[in-house]
């Protein structure tokens, strides 16, 4: 809990208003912040560390603040994972998809500003929103937390919002999108106005696929649209699928005009020389760090399957069907009772999004063998309250 003293002149909307953050615990098993639990293979690290040493005795001086060469590395990348080449003007990279995402808000929010998304959806976009001044409205989810397309477009001509954000896969749930229900939100983004605009104005389409890579082997990714769209940006990161959260690397992929629009709220030199080395390090060995990714989406599956076998109070669970390295289920009358019993087992796990639902991260096969022993615990626990 923060402590800021009653007599300093905090924003009047922020009174009250506590840091964001999934809870850091020292436990055995953590479970609850997407991250990739394998770690990089020594043969990447000592390439990390010879990139950064390389580059260590030019540290008095600043860095590319354009990051040409990462762009470049990026668009590789894209060439290669989504079979789509970009040039290094429709790609633009920052400290995380945070703050790519922030960057967005910053460009196209502000006062008298709408950003549009579908509920329940990642926590930090209203505080995104927020934080630039911009009112952020939301449209409910289906039940089963697929996108209802029809309230989707007619949502964006009505709210005339310059920010359209879904995530495909949606976190916390892990439901993918379409691309035929992208394009459908592309197409009413192309038609509709904005509000505080000039005539003529119409909103961008964020899709944030910060779990893309963990999606079904074949599906297409939205970067295959930006050269047929302009009002497209397609967030990504490297935290998740590519084992390198605490590098902090997110970029974006989008019509030249959107990533110039970027660049100019962009803070001078915001990515580290010490970051572009190592994000280009583990570029260089794409192979090596995506490895374990089909494991991963093997154990998401096998888990899904297994947690639909459970009941609790005489009901099976329900599991949302997922496409990311997570499993949301539910529905419990007291969540609470179940994340705090896990936790006491050693198991930290995410009560995130709708009361009752409960979203546990894809961890080593160790590292799930150890929840399942303890949610049959926690289970039974349950029945005999």
């Amino acid at each position: 809990m923060s402590a800021i003293p009653s007599n300093l002149p905090l924003r009047n909307d922020l009174i009250g208003e506590e840091p964001y953050g999934a809870p850091q615990l020292d436990v055995p098993v953590c479970l609850n912040v997407n991250e990739n639990p394998y770690a990089p293979n020594p043969d990447v690290c000592d390439d990390i560390a010879r990139r950064v040493r390389d580059i260590a005795p030019t540290l008095n001086r600043y860095p590319d603040r354009e990051h040409i060469a990462l762009r470049r590395a990026f668009s590789d990348y894209l060439a290669k994972e989504s079979d789509t080449r970009l040039a290094v003007d429709q790609l633009w990279a920052a400290n995380g998809s945070n703050e790519i995402m922030l960057q967005i808000f910053q460009a196209f929010g502000g006062p008298g500003r709408k950003a549009l998304g579908f509920a329940p959806t990642y926590s930090m976009y209203p505080e995104y929103a927020r934080d630039t001044f911009t009112q952020w409205v939301t449209v409910p989810r289906n039940d089963d937390f697929t996108l209802n397309i029809e309230r989707a477009v007619a949502a964006i001509g009505e709210v005339r919002p310059s920010i359209v954000l879904v995530t495909s896969p949606n976190n916390p749930t892990g439901t993918p999108l379409s691309m035929d229900e992208t394009t459908q939100l592309l197409e009413a983004c192309e038609q509709a106005s904005v509000d505080g605009a000039a005539d003529g104005v119409h909103p961008i389409l964020v899709v944030d696929e910060a779990y893309v890579e963990f999606r079904t082997p074949g599906v297409p990714s939205a970067v295959t649209l930006i050269d047929k769209h302009p009002n497209i940006a397609v967030s990504r990161t490297m935290s998740k699928a590519f084992a390198f959260a605490g590098a902090r690397v997110g970029y974006v992929a989008a019509n030249k005009g959107i990533i110039d629009s970027l660049r100019i709220v962009r803070m001078p030199y915001h990515l580290s020389a010490v970051t572009q080395a190592a994000a280009l390090a583990a570029l260089e060995h794409t192979d090596e760090q995506l490895s374990t990714v089909a494991h991963l989406r093997q154990t998401r599956e096998q888990t899904a399957a297994w947690l639909a076998q459970q009941t609790y109070k005489g009901a099976a669970l329900t599991v949302a069907h997922s496409e990311s390295n997570f499993v949301y289920f539910g529905v419990f009358d007291d969540r609470d009772f179940i994340f705090r019993s896990l936790l006491e087992r050693g198991v930290l796990i995410r009560d995130v999004g709708p009361d009752g639902w409960l979203r546990v991260c894809m961890g080593t096969d160790d590292e799930m063998a150890r929840f399942r022993e303890a949610f049959s615990e926690v289970l039974r626990l349950a029945e005999s309250r």
